[in-house]
């Protein structure tokens, strides 16, 4: 495609306001030094690109390809002083000052549709220039009374609605910036753009801002949540399918210090008969930060580490982060060659942390992974260290926010771009490094990772909630976390199973806590147990955590414990086969009630529930003390009680026994998994 080719057409809207095109099938408005483009891309989607002072740009960093997908059913048509592109289920139309608004091609409803600041000035879109063709850019919508918005990555704010409230577009650990929308009203939209902003869903508008960037950019698709998850990660790319072995039990704690202490932790597993599908390395592994290698010391023979793990059933997994110190082998290579994150003022260094052999924290720089060649050299590192000798092929990629100190965008200058223009790519970049990597060495990918950005997915990168609290409140909050990062496009998402700062797995009261988050863990994506548990240490390569296995918490929780790590390994067949769903359709495995029944008024105010797959309702007990609790049942289905059998019609709330080794679940129009054991 080549869209600087000639106007197919070409007509005037108003001789004073601008001017309409046709360019190879997009349609496109000038005026007032402004280039619109509004392009077809993929079925039932629109592109939107907008820039001052010349055409718009190709190539920047986003999330959406180069080459524009097909769109067969899209069409053009230009008429006296307006224009609209309509693409199956979309329509765009613009006026003659270049306002666009967004209609459902069916019925002609309005769905989104930009919206002026004030009569006079400025428009729906703002540029405030900053320097060089760069601008604070505003893209301002309508808003509509009883709309509700979801999605917007992973947040702490315990929201599944999110509409009211103003949310950095920035990258911190446990606050995730995907900047994916989906509206009640049946649209789902990408901003298209990794620049450091913000999103505002007020009452009276709403507007996205970054900071500092070149162009506008977002995409629009019309029809229902689970239309817009399928054209979403079509049009940004779909998980691969995830290893079969990641779907059971993962074990860690921060931090096993030894080979002998995690090889002992994976045979305790085994003498009690307990499935461990993996157990992690944690930091402070490696010889210095960012030399991505077993320290002999503390891992005298990994070979043989690796193959006893595997005779009994259990992958292991190893922390890399993207952070290096100069003490590192590795940290001369990287800063001659130019493969650190750059700094407009100051040192080439971005956090201080501790470090083997010294007595104080040193400046650490962290690689640039928008570099292709960084992250090649990085792979290299990971391949010769890691894959080849130990067929290690399963990494946690912690800190890839990244974590810099202090968090200053502006200062920062990457391969991709200035920091406020990309700084929120990184993470997905980073995970790319190990995708392309395990990918050329034939090998199947599964990260884990502490943050993402859109598109993150398709490099098979799971994420989780970061570094959170470890009480109910903070449970509570990582239902609509998860729920909202599966409406931005991510299906392989879990949390620190019992939080992680903190907890004393000898107080009755934390128990309780563990409890109820294992519970909540094994109808999670990914259920993986970590935490940093009292008694704690200081910060530095002698550190460890508390105890956190599942005998950990005395002997009525630890039975419950086991018998729901046994229930996630009779699960596993299912869980695979939903994300089987997630790689061919997109459709994640965490889904909030109105994924599946959008015409429950009801189901889209559910924040404390949700459908694992499509056959069953989970409800987490998420207070202390609790042995009942209700349950909304969407309408347009009969449910089950997974427990006692008794049937219920849906478009009802029921209040049914929580005991503390049970989480309320509902088997929906009389399906059958293997909850109990036989």
């Amino acid at each position: 495609m080549n869209e600087s080719s000639p106007a197919v057409s070409l007509a005037q809207s108003s001789p004073t306001v601008g001017v309409f095109r046709e360019r190879d099938g997009a349609l496109e408005w000038s005026g007032r030094q402004e280039t619109l483009l509004i392009e077809p891309w993929g079925p039932d989607s629109v592109r939107v690109r907008a820039r001052l002072g010349g055409p718009v740009l190709h190539g920047l960093p986003g999330a959406l390809d180069t080459e524009r997908p097909p769109a067969p059913d899209a069409a053009v048509k230009i008429g006296n002083g307006t224009a609209v592109l309509v693409n199956g289920s979309v329509t765009a139309e613009v006026d003659a000052e270049g306002m666009i608004r967004f209609l459902d091609s069916a019925t002609g409803g309005e769905l989104l549709a930009e919206e002026r600041a004030h009569f006079w000035w400025p428009g729906p879109r703002l540029y405030t220039a900053t320097g060089n063709g760069y601008h604070r850019l505003e893209q301002r919508f309508a808003a509509h009374p009883g709309e509700k918005l979801y999605g917007l990555g992973q947040h702490q704010h315990g929201l599944l609605d999110q509409k009211g409230i103003v949310l950095d577009l920035v990258q911190r650990n446990a606050e995730v910036s995907v900047p994916v929308l989906v509206s009640s009203r049946g649209w789902t939209m990408l901003w298209n753009n990794p620049a450091v902003g913000r999103v505002e869903l007020a009452e009276n508008g709403t507007r996205w801002v970054a900071d500092s960037a070149r162009q506008i950019d977002y995409w629009i698709t019309a029809g229902t949540p689970a239309d817009g998850q399928r054209r979403y990660s079509a049009a940004t790319g779909r998980s691969p399918m995830l290893p079969e072995w990641a779907a059971g039990f993962w074990q860690c704690k921060l931090r096993y210090r030894t080979q002998e202490e995690l090889l002992e932790v994976a045979r305790e597993y085994k003498r009690r008969g307990l499935p461990l599908a993996a157990i992690v390395c944690d930091f402070f592994h490696w010889t210095h930060l960012g030399e991505w290698r077993f320290d002999p010391a503390e891992w005298p023979d990994p070979a043989a580490m690796v193959r006893e793990l595997s005779e009994m059933g259990t992958t292991l997994v190893v922390s890399v982060w993207p952070s290096v110190s100069p003490l590192s082998e590795n940290h001369p290579t990287l800063e001659q060659r130019g493969w650190f994150i750059g700094t407009e003022y100051g040192p080439m260094a971005h956090a201080d942390w501790p470090d083997k052999e010294v007595a104080e924290p040193v400046q650490v720089a962290f690689y640039d992974a928008t570099n292709p060649e960084a992250r090649e050299f990085v792979w290299s590192r990971i391949r010769e260290n890691y894959l080849e000798p130990y067929g290690i092929k399963a990494f946690w990629l912690d800190a890839c926010e990244p974590e810099l100190k202090p968090g200053f965008a502006g200062n920062h200058r990457y391969h991709a771009g200035p920091g406020l223009e990309v700084a929120n790519l990184y993470p997905r970049e980073n995970a790319r490094a190990f995708h392309e990597g395990l990918t050329a060495a034939g090998e199947e990918t599964i990260t884990l990772n502490r943050s993402a950005w859109a598109g993150s997915q398709r490099h098979g990168a799971a994420l989780w909630s970061g570094d959170i609290g470890t009480d109910f409140a903070t449970l509570r909050r990582q239902i609509a976390a998860g729920l909202n990062t599966a409406l931005s496009g991510i299906p392989w998402w879990n949390t620190d199973i019992g939080g992680f700062h903190g907890g004393d797995p000898g107080d009755p009261a934390y128990r309780e806590v563990m409890v109820r988050w294992f519970q909540f863990g094994a109808f999670s994506p990914l259920m993986r147990l970590h935490g940093f548990r009292d008694p704690a240490m200081p910060l530095g390569p002698d550190m460890t955590g508390g105890p956190n296995e599942v005998w950990s918490y005395g002997e009525e929780a630890g039975a419950i414990l086991e018998e729901y790590v046994r229930l996630r390994e009779r699960l596993r067949p299912y869980v695979l086969e939903q994300m089987r769903a997630a790689h061919t359709e997109g459709l994640p495995v965490m889904r909030p009630l109105f994924l599946d029944f959008p015409d429950d008024a009801r189901a889209w105010d559910i924040a404390d529930s949700y459908l694992f797959g499509p056959d069953v309702l989970v409800a987490p007990v998420l207070e202390a003390g609790a042995r009942e609790r209700a349950v909304y049942l969407p309408a347009g289905a009969r449910w089950t009680d997974a427990w006692t059998g008794e049937e219920y019609a849906g478009g009802t709330e029921v209040t049914v026994a929580a005991p503390l080794e049970r989480i309320p679940l509902f088997l929906r129009d009389g399906a059958e998994l293997p909850l109990r054991a036989r």
